[in-house]
């Protein structure tokens, strides 16, 4: 259920190299392939044709592949899946796939930052390839709201979401019936077949065209919820799995939404602090209380009198300077950007760079279009687990997320409410996930993380049988190339050689 796409907080994290050797990857692709039922044995036939990419690093490779709308129904409608590859530096023993998290961040795209993401001496061995899940991208995208009518989604209703009155509450209800309408309108059947345990089936696919016997994977943020769903259905045909900033699967959409605030509170008071003790700090205070409480007082006066936007007629309003604010959350790095983008706006009125953060978070880099990771953000989300139907539940979680994280908690409540009004015939079932049978599984965890709070990591950590818990003490979102080369090389040596650490180890 992870709100936000994790790639942002990876793209300008560089890689010192490890000096790990291949080892065990030297058998990944001796043996046999798994044998596919008999429906799906056309879908295990086809052949990856790789091309020239329409977009990306030099030396990247491009193709398409097809899968079942429905697993259900295998003979019926299908789905086209975009996938790209970084071939390895050296000679390849295998593949190494990645998904930046989200829901509705691509995969595709995310190999272009593979030189950042993932060290040398992996790239060395591993083929870096990426896909974008069914619905996201350039994989049978799923649209609903047009741009126009997105810009007016995302900025929410006029006024402090903690005490949403009701006339408020109608406007609430009537976007979020107005976006489930339009998903059903322009994607009445895919909308129905978007949830993660088929995006896991899809990458199953993947392997087996891939040519591997068995799956190594890295996922960041929302995709560790592929990379369990995949061992859960798939436990014989797990080699190494890496899941980054872990979602907890056991989890409903409302409950997580009210747990993630204290992720993002965790965050911004870490971030407060840092600011406090620099000259370019537009916050007032001693001590973090009095910071946040002066940002906080900024968000209620661009309640009263939003904010100025010089690139377009957007007003930003409270809505969008919290978005701003909570986008820069996500990584270390971008802390100067939003101390930047405070500075215009307490002391000259101007939005213009909280706009941008707020863009940047979902998916508009055209200044014309949004990518379509909101669509499938909410879509993936409201299909993964039930949520409740009424509105009082909503109303009841901001009020405790509001407690847990007064900035930010009531927003991110109330922003699943789109899920009371989702087919209930397009919602999976809760399971528990324990990947029985599977290798050994690696859970990485933040102690600061914001988007994915370090609790999950714990709960993931537990509840998979194989699975085993390694802690980055730190900040940002997700552990894995954020420069700690204590991490980064317990993850190397797990994903090259099959080194199991010690459950629970960390790194300072």
């Amino acid at each position: 259920m992870t709100r936000f796409r994790g790639t942002c907080a990876l793209a300008a994290a560089v890689l010192l190299a490890t000096a790990c050797t291949a080892g065990q990857g030297e058998q990944l692709r001796e043996g046999g392939l798994p044998e596919p039922s008999e429906e799906l044995a056309d879908f295990a036939g086809q052949e990856l044709v790789w091309g020239e990419c329409d977009s990306g690093v030099p030396g990247t490779e491009c193709a398409t592949y097809e899968v079942p709308l429905d697993y259900g129904d295998p003979d019926g409608e299908r789905v086209e899946i975009a996938v790209k590859r970084f071939p390895a530096a050296g000679e390849a023993v295998g593949s190494l796939v990645v998904n930046p998290g989200g829901p509705g961040g691509s995969g595709y795209d995310f190999v272009d930052s593979a030189a950042y993401v993932v060290s040398e001496a992996v790239r060395e061995s591993f083929d870096v390839v990426g896909f974008d899940p069914r619905g996201v991208g350039r994989s049978s995208p799923l649209t609903c709201l047009d741009t126009e009518e997105l810009d007016e989604f995302l900025a929410g209703v006029d006024g402090d979401m903690s005490e949403v009155t009701d006339a408020e509450l109608a406007e609430l209800e009537a976007d979020s019936r107005g976006f489930v309408e339009a998903c059903r309108a322009n994607a009445p059947e895919l909308m129905m077949h978007v949830g993660t345990a088929d995006v896991a089936r899809d990458m199953d696919v993947l392997r087996a065209l891939l040519g591997d016997e068995q799956l190594t994977y890295l996922g960041f943020s929302y995709g560790t919820h592929i990379g369990a769903q995949y061992a859960e259905q798939f436990p014989e045909r797990v080699r190494a799995l890496v899941l980054d900033g872990a979602m907890d699967p056991s989890q409903g959409q409302l409950d997580l939404s009210v747990q993630q605030a204290t992720g993002f509170e965790t965050a911004l008071r870490a971030f407060v602090d840092d600011c406090l003790d620099r000259p370019d700090c537009p916050l007032d205070g001693n001590g973090v209380e009095e910071g946040v409480a002066s940002l906080t007082a900024f968000l209620a006066e661009a309640d009263e009198e939003p904010l100025s936007n010089s690139m377009d007629d957007r007003e930003v309003n409270r809505a969008r300077a919290e978005l701003g604010v909570l986008a820069a959350l996500y990584s270390e790095n971008w802390w100067p950007r939003v101390r930047g983008a405070l500075t215009d706006g307490m002391e000259n009125g101007d939005g213009t760079a909280l706009m941008r953060l707020a863009d940047d978070l979902y998916g508009r880099e055209d200044p014309a279009a949004y990518e379509n990771s909101t669509a499938a953000l909410i879509a993936v989300n409201c299909s993964d687990s039930p949520s409740p139907r009424s509105p009082e539940a909503y109303a009841e979680a901001a009020a405790e997320a509001g407690e847990e994280s007064p900035v930010f908690g009531p927003m991110l409540a109330w922003g699943a409410l789109p899920c009371a009004y989702w087919p209930e015939e397009a919602v999976a079932p809760m399971t528990e996930l324990d990947a029985r049978g599977a290798a050994p599984i690696m859970v990485l965890g933040t102690t600061r993380d914001s988007a994915t709070p370090y609790a999950w990591s714990e709960a993931l950590a537990e509840q998979l049988d194989p699975g085993f818990l390694l802690t980055r003490d730190g900040d940002g979102h997700t552990g894995y190339g954020q420069g700690d080369r204590c991490i980064d090389a317990i993850v190397d040596a797990y994903l090259l050689d099959l080194e199991v650490p010690e459950d629970g180890m960390a790194c300072a």
